[in-house]
């Protein structure tokens, strides 16, 4: 005798609660009083009970958690023994809704012919008037489980789908695959098993089969059969960091959508887009990705496609996400929280990463993607261009100007000024003398970048470069025909803010040369664009033309051009109009805005037709390797790439400046947000053009620009023709103190950067640092974008405001020293308003760290062979750690071949050791650390002892030199001067 229930819970808020064997009566007459519905999503606000169809009257109680997702209900009297029937009614917050129309123009008719329901919110317009009602049209019935995954195909309901059009008419061969890659590492591909679809072919860094063990997994996965989804939650919390079980998961060949909950508000990434915060706005924002020529503007796709996120959970893990597709994409972020990708081609192929601390899954994703590209020592150093130089008197002038005024300053360009009618590998006569330009300022130290753009005009009558194109077969062509696409590419300014626009373009269609774009997959362009770099280096027929640069800023390369599509137009209005536009810059003009036709034939290395349709936003990432095999080649030397478009792996060859900006006050913490969302994406080497590149601008603007960007890792004052000069030697006397000061602490800490540079390099580490990457358990930090650091120990505060001399800068939980006093500034964890007169950037070091800096010079070549010395400074326990790494600054792959210093600083209470790590180099200099300063030294000291280690038989000796100490008691200051510590030798320095 006994009693068995049956539970099951059907259409997702019903309980059936079913006695199938009743043939015992508990003398207690037990009751159900209470239910806990766990993984309720929205409230609950009413509960019905009934028995045999006939609903109970019974006062119920229910009570909500939003944030558990939990409903509580009350007041039951369910005898044990009956059946029961228990339903409840949710109600569908409008974070809840899922948008069903996304094409532009959504009405009533259109909303329900797709069957879905329309219901406008009149607050708030961003909310989707037209919503899924139902669940997605796929299921799973079978998963095959391994030890290193699983895989599963999906089923079409076929009486569920909701296309409307041929090429958005869900597909129904469609298998689902993941793989356990790593421990810390998953991929989950959806594709057509049966017809082979456009994937990626990018490189990514795999193991040959996955190495992860399930005990050791970071992660969980489970497969949702019906409707389907993919859930991934992270093991030691149960936090659910992916939950695709949504209505949206549709799969065809032009339009392919999945959305996904996520675990909070906080996401940060998916470039290249000008937004206004670092994380990301979840209110209803959609935005697009496709590479275009669009100078940074709200909510319009520009130069690069970035399909990679980091997301917090509430509890502070982190984990990345990354989409490896190229088509045509957008996504929108909604408060549910929640993600929608939608995509116009090729397949879904996620890779996910668990951290858990945003620092590690940089490290991780980029060791997926590969790891950032090293500099050379002097594209550290500051950077001077503009276009619109008249002649090359006129840089030598600027040269000249620069040196006078004592201000540090490595490396001068031109832009396409120099070129003859702006071809590719040519020299204006205005510009006859720049040959021997660059080799003069090169004696004296200095380096020289020229820019390069793809298109190769096809009209002329004697242009090497193109005819040599033609004859390997570069440029990309017309589907089945020899015939090559033609647009138009000219560099004229004003069209962005003048009517003057018109009449160019008008002029443009009627004389503009014709353009031709390379096919850089092509292993005969890549031979091709090597050979033409070299020719242009090492002038085979007049030696004295050599343009001896020294790295190759490659812009236009979306690829550009100033007209929509083809000369004569475009010929396959599907490819070039598809049925889903996505929400890009405008949209009603399709995908042809300012580049060539999608239709293109291109190739892949092996020979692999492709649409340039499909690999349109991989064209800037196709071009950037072979530009920097193209300069290392020429040079022997490392050299730099710095690219416009970028891709997921495209910081392994080249940095990244963040475009056209503009002189405007809004455009200095933008630039801070793009270079903390390009350390996410692993370009490590970034910056935005210091002063603005459209506009004129001014004093004030240009001064405090020139602060902040003289903390760019990549630091170069930019603009464009017909604009005033904005060098630092343009304005006035004040100005030009100001901008000497500022470059000189960034060429002191030139190896502290350095050593940031390398540390991206071997371990994937971001060197512009979002504060929240070290204080993740100060949710603070999850908000700031104004401030940022270098690496975990350098603190910068840049003023941001029109007639600020002040800035409201926060110092998080830890020991700060002001970087000009050295003394600890006796607050932390809050917000304060500290001095910012028009002269002066906050800086402060963070306790715990050590960092390594040299005197500095008017230009890297000089100051690396300046004296050394530490600034050591002590956390509350009296610790401090630090690296130096170095080099000769310009050996290719030094780090891979091991031709190279890395030496260890660790303090403790009051010893200092120095040890060298790895001893691959010797500078030619005699390089020697002569200054070290200890923060923070709570007690007077009367001695500092210096010992060698490794002097006899191991043991340390004492080194008896005549170096000085200095202890300032108010500041907590320990100077020691006049030292001797040989670079490349292991020390202790004590004091007492």
């Amino acid at each position: 005798r006994f009693l068995k229930y049956e539970h099951c819970i059907i259409f997702q808020n019903v309980l059936q609660m079913n006695a199938i064997n009743s043939n015992y009566a508990d003398p207690d007459n037990l009751k159900f009083e209470e239910i806990k519905i766990l993984g309720a999503l929205q409230e609950i606000t009413a509960v019905t009970v009934s028995q045999n169809n006939v609903v109970e009257n019974a006062l119920l109680n229910i009570t909500y958690y939003p944030l558990e997702k939990v409903a509580h209900v009350t007041g039951l009297q369910l005898e044990l023994g009956k059946s029961y029937t228990v339903k409840w009614t949710q109600k569908l917050s409008v974070n809840e809704r899922f948008n069903c129309y996304p094409s532009p123009n959504p009405t009533q008719e259109r909303c329900e012919q797709l069957g879905c329901v329309w219901e406008q919110v009149t607050s708030n317009s961003d909310i989707p008037p037209c919503y899924y009602s139902s669940d997605n049209a796929y299921s799973v019935d079978k998963v095959e489980y391994t030890s290193s995954g699983l895989a599963a195909n999906l089923i079409l309901n076929s009486t569920k789908t909701r296309a409307n059009e041929n090429f958005t008419t869900p597909i129904s061969t469609l298998r689902l695959e993941v793989k356990y890659h790593l421990n810390y590492m998953l991929q989950f591909k959806i594709y057509d098993y049966q017809n082979a679809r456009y994937e990626v072919p990018v490189p990514l860094n795999l193991p040959s089969s996955p190495m992860s063990t399930a005990k050791e997994r970071l992660y969980e996965v489970s497969v949702q059969k019906k409707p389907f989804g993919i859930q991934v939650w992270r093991k030691s919390t149960g936090t659910t960091i992916w939950d695709s079980q949504l209505p949206t998961f549709t799969f065809s060949d032009m339009f392919i959508q999945i959305s996904t909950r996520l675990a909070s508000q906080y996401l940060y990434g998916f470039g290249e887009t000008e937004h206004t915060m670092f994380r990301r706005n979840m209110s209803w924002h959609t935005w697009g990705m496709f590479t275009r020529d669009q100078p940074p503007t709200y909510k319009l796709n520009s130069y690069g496609y970035q399909p990679f996120y980091m997301a917090l959970e509430e509890d502070g893990n982190a984990h990345g996400v990354l989409l490896l597709n190229s088509n045509a994409m957008d996504v929108t972020f909604q408060p549910t929280p929640a993600l929608t990708y939608r995509t116009t081609g090729g397949i879904l192929d996620f890779y996910m990463v668990l951290g858990p601390t945003p620092e590690l899954v940089v490290q991780e994703y980029t060791a997926l993607i590969g790891r950032p590209v090293m500099p050379p020592y002097w594209s550290l150093g500051f950077q001077l261009c503009r276009y619109g130089y008249k002649n090359d008197s006129e840089i030598a002038q600027l040269v000249e100007g620069m040196k006078a005024a004592g201000i540090p300053y490595d490396v001068q360009y031109v832009d396409i000024d120099h070129m003859e009618r702006q071809l590719d590998f040519t020299i204006s006569t205005s510009f006859a003398g720049l040959p021997a330009l660059i080799n003069r300022i090169k004696e004296e130290g200095m380096r020289f970048i020229i820019i390069l753009d793809p298109a190769i005009s096809g009209n002329e009558t004697n242009y090497l470069t193109f005819s040599r194109g033609v004859q390997d077969d570069v440029f990309i062509k017309w589907p089945n025909t020899n015939d090559i696409i033609y647009s138009k590419v000219l560099t004229i300014v004003g069209c962005f803010q003048s009517c003057i626009c018109f009449v160019f373009l008008l002029l443009l269609q009627i004389y503009g040369a014709h353009a031709a774009f390379p096919d850089f997959f092509r292993n005969s362009t890549v031979g091709w664009w090597k050979r033409e770099i070299l020719e242009f280096y090492n002038n085979p027929t007049n030696p004295s033309r050599s343009v001896k640069f020294d790295g190759l800023w490659i812009d236009m390369n979306e690829p550009a051009a100033f007209l929509n599509g083809a000369i004569d137009g475009c010929r396959n209005d599907l490819l070039n109009m598809l049925p889903y536009i996505p929400h890009l810059g405008y949209r009603s003009d399709g995908l042809t805005v300012k580049t060539p036709c999608m239709e293109g034939q291109q190739y892949l290395p092996d020979g692999t037709p492709v649409r340039h349709y499909d690999v349109h936003s991989l064209y800037g990432w196709s071009q950037t390797k072979p530009t920097l095999d193209g300069l290392q080649s020429a040079t022997k030397e490392r050299g730099i790439v710095i690219t416009r478009s970028t891709y997921p792996s495209s910081g392994r060859w080249a940095g990244h400046w963040l475009g056209d900006n503009t002189a405007d006050w809004d455009q200095l913490a933008k630039s801070v947000i793009g270079m903390m969302e390009f350390s996410l994406f692993g370009i490590s080497y970034t910056g935005a053009d210091i002063c603005g590149f459209f506009k004129d601008s001014e004093y004030q603007l240009c001064l405090r620009w020139m602060q902040l960007g003289a903390f760019y890792p990549y630091s170069r004052n930019h603009n464009v023709k017909g604009t005033r000069r904005q060098d630092p030697v343009s304005w006035n006397s004040t100005f030009e103190e100001i901008s000497r000061n500022v470059l000189n602490i960034r060429y002191t800490l030139l190896p502290y950067l350095y050593t940031l540079m390398y540390d991206a390099h071997a371990h994937g580490s971001t060197v512009i640092r979002p504060i929240l990457h070290e204080f993740v358990e100060d949710r603070t930090t999850w908000e700031i974008y104004e401030q940022f650091l270098w690496g975990p120990a350098l603190l910068i505060s840049p003023v941001m405001q029109q007639n600020a001399v002040t800035v409201n800068a926060y110092l998080p939980n830890a020991r700060w020293y002001d970087y000009y006093t050295d003394e600890e500034i006796g607050f932390r964890g809050q917000f304060k308003l500290l001095p910012a007169p028009l002269e002066h950037i906050n800086l402060h070091i963070r306790g715990g760290y050590i960092l390594a800096w040299q005197r500095p010079a008017n230009t890297t070549s000089y100051s690396r062979k300046n004296p050394m010395g530490l600034t050591v400074a002590l956390n509350d326990a009296l610790f401090a750690e630090g690296q130096l790494y170095w080099d000769d600054g310009v050996h290719i792959d030094a780090y891979e071949d091991g031709v190279y210093l890395l030496i260890s600083f660790t303090a403790n209470q009051n010893v200092l050791n120095i040890r060298v790590l790895h001893h691959g180099y010797t500078d030619p200099n005699n390089l020697m650390f002569t200054e070290i300063k200890v923060l923070g030294v709570p007690t007077s000291v009367k001695q500092v002892t210096v010992s060698q280690n490794g002097k006899q038989n191991g043991a340390e000796q004492t080194v008896a030199l005549s170096h000085t100490m200095d202890y300032n008691d108010a500041k907590k200051l320990l100077t020691i001067t006049r030292l001797q510590l040989e670079l490349g030798k292991d020390y202790t320095v004590q004091w007492s």
